[in-house]
């Protein structure tokens, strides 16, 4: 099926580029996403999926096919499967961005192929749905992008004494020695580990299109009762 999104960031077109031609950027962008492995173009990943009670797990891959720096146009292409075999899914994403009012407006074409549960939903609410993932998306990369608060400026140094007074004898004889020179050793950096990647839950992304969707059958449903509640009374 083909599905046609927009979305918009405050940010520079250049800066914006930059972000989405790097998975490690995007990927913490895309709900449910967790990025494995980067190799060139290449790219491996998993995305966690829930319908209402059910969980998927999609282990997949992808590549970029095309990155045009010019006319900020990149095309992906990627694939998954259900780590239980419960469904497939495979797609060819084309990404165009052009600026607009300061900011950058990007417009999203998908070739989407799926199959299994997350199928069920039909284009109509895949549409809608990834509209809203894509929101989701274009709010994180905003937050990514924005420009970070200018550091407060630094108090100045209290001015030394312009002539300092000579040692007595005292401090010259209980002053330490230097020690000897210790060898270079990098400095320490504690590495935080990743978070565990929140899986996407699709209904709450599509819960007022089902209810929607769901309304005249609930409202058939109720008339009939009553139908047949007022035939019981009169048959009493």
């Amino acid at each position: 099926m083909r599905l046609d999104h927009e979305f918009t960031v405050p940010a520079p077109i250049g800066e914006v580029w930059q972000a989405v031609v790097d998975p490690e950027r995007v990927a913490p962008c895309m709900p449910g996403a967790t990025l494995t492995k980067v190799e060139g173009d290449a790219f491996s990943g998993t995305v966690k999926v829930k319908l209402g009670p059910i969980s998927l797990l999609y282990k997949g891959k992808g590549e970029f096919l095309e990155k045009d720096e010019t006319a900020h146009k990149v095309t992906i292409k990627a694939s998954g499967k259900d780590s239980r075999g419960a469904g497939t899914a495979s797609a060819t994403v084309t990404l165009t961005l052009t600026e607009s009012d300061g900011g950058t407006h990007g417009s999203v074409a998908t070739d989407l192929a799926i199959t299994g549960k997350p199928a069920q939903f039909g284009r109509g609410l895949i549409s809608e749905v990834g509209g809203k993932i894509l929101d989701t998306f274009a709010g994180c990369l905003s937050g990514k992008l924005a420009p970070e608060p200018a550091a407060a400026p630094a108090a100045a140094p209290a001015p030394e004494p312009a002539v300092k007074p000579a040692p007595t004898t005292a401090e010259i004889n209980t002053e330490p020695r230097p020690s000897a020179p210790q060898p270079d050793r990098p400095p320490l950096r504690s590495v935080p580990a990743a978070p565990e990647t929140e899986a996407i839950d699709l209904l709450d992304y599509a819960g007022q299109s089902v209810l929607k969707r769901l309304a005249p059958v609930l409202l058939g449903i109720a008339a009939v009762a009553g139908v047949i509640a007022i035939i019981r009374a009169l048959r009493k």
